[in-house]
């Protein structure tokens, strides 16, 4: 019998479990009433529905089976200090995925789904691996920004690979060259064909580079990091609301390699110079269809100056003395942790 994720927008059906919100696969009838397949022998893609291609855990690419000996791995390092049900020796098998709308439409019978309202009444709103007050028959759709946090590498990767794809179907609906409506590809491939023109388009996926930039502290040597405070991560409304920070991070533009495009975007956010550029690791990130490449640099020179319609503040700040910092899950977080991790810093 064939299982699936459910998914809503950013949202994915969970059931809480003792470790935490955990991605429910609800199993599929035999038969689709309205095609007469089974969902074993229906396309491989429909609008709504789609396979995920497995998803392989950090060891199948770290140089040795104790993938702790390689520091220079963000998968490496969390590792360390995750615990045994977060492991990077979890492969997720290749399953399938669909909409909410979709599986309402197939008739696949789901559990009971609790609202936000609900949730927030029995204080299930965030990730508490302590409170585990729901049935066995009720599940609720919980953001992936909130799952990340705990799950295995490879789900988390494969559920933003459900996130993306799904998006893709629902942006994807007219040829970009004649506007004609455009089908599947048959035999499985991932594409949207225009049965006029034939163009073929495919998942786009949107390089991103992200840097940790280091420096001894001036004063006292100590280690520090830059961090900046975008506008995006919203503006201080009480005095005690801690303002976040992150690392620089753009996209990649065309015709320039990955370490030109490190070089440019500090250079253009906070106008200092770099040194000792190195490639560390990298994270599938679906907002909205990203691919995260994580690097360590160090400071070369120059005083900060920050691009005004992008930060309202960077800084260079003790590991020590951090300001609030993203989340863990995410590869802004793993970037410092690692960093702080290699000064004997536990955050």
């Amino acid at each position: 019998m064939s299982h699936a994720f459910i998914l809503r927008d950013e949202t994915i059906l969970c059931r809480q479990t003792l470790h935490g919100w955990w991605p429910v696969q609800v199993p599929l009838p035999q038969l689709n009433n309205d095609t007469g397949l089974s969902h074993e022998t229906q396309p491989a893609y429909q609008v709504g529905r789609v396979t995920l291609l497995e998803s392989l855990a950090p060891t199948h690419w770290l140089p040795n089976d104790d993938s702790r000996q390689n520091k220079n791995s963000l998968t490496a390092f969390e590792s360390e200090t995750a615990n045994t049900f977060t492991t990077n020796a979890f492969t997720s098998k290749a399953t399938l995925a669909m909409t909410y709308d979709y599986a309402i439409a197939n008739h696949v019978t789901l559990p009971k789904i609790l609202e936000n309202a609900e949730l927030e009444s029995r204080g299930l709103t965030s990730n508490n691996k302590e409170k585990n007050t729901l049935g066995n028959d009720e599940c609720a759709f919980i953001a992936y920004r909130l799952l990340i946090t705990q799950l295995p590498f490879a789900l988390s990767d494969q559920l933003s690979q459900a996130i993306q794809l799904l998006r893709w179907q629902a942006d994807t609906q007219f040829c970009s060259r004649c506007a004609a409506p455009v089908v599947h590809a048959n035999h499985g491939e991932r594409a949207m064909v225009c049965p006029v023109c034939r163009l073929r388009q495919y998942p786009r996926v949107q390089p991103c580079i992200i840097t940790a930039i280091t420096r001894p502290n001036p004063q006292t040597g100590a280690m520090q990091i830059l961090l900046a405070h975008h506008h995006r991560y919203g503006q201080q409304k009480t005095p005690q609301q801690a303002l976040q920070y992150g690392l620089i991070a753009g996209f990649v533009e065309v015709g320039e390699s990955l370490e030109h495009a490190v070089v440019r975007e500090v250079a253009e956010e906070v106008n200092i110079s770099l040194k000792d550029i190195r490639y560390v690791s990298s994270q599938p990130w679906p907002f909205p269809s990203n691919l995260m490449l994580g690097f360590r640099a160090a400071y070369a020179g120059g005083d900060i100056v920050i691009q005004e319609d992008e930060l309202s503040h960077a800084d260079f700040f003790d590991l020590t003395n951090l300001p609030k910092i993203p989340f863990k899950g995410s590869i802004a977080y793993a970037l410092i942790a690692q960093i702080a991790h290699e000064q004997g810093i536990s955050l």
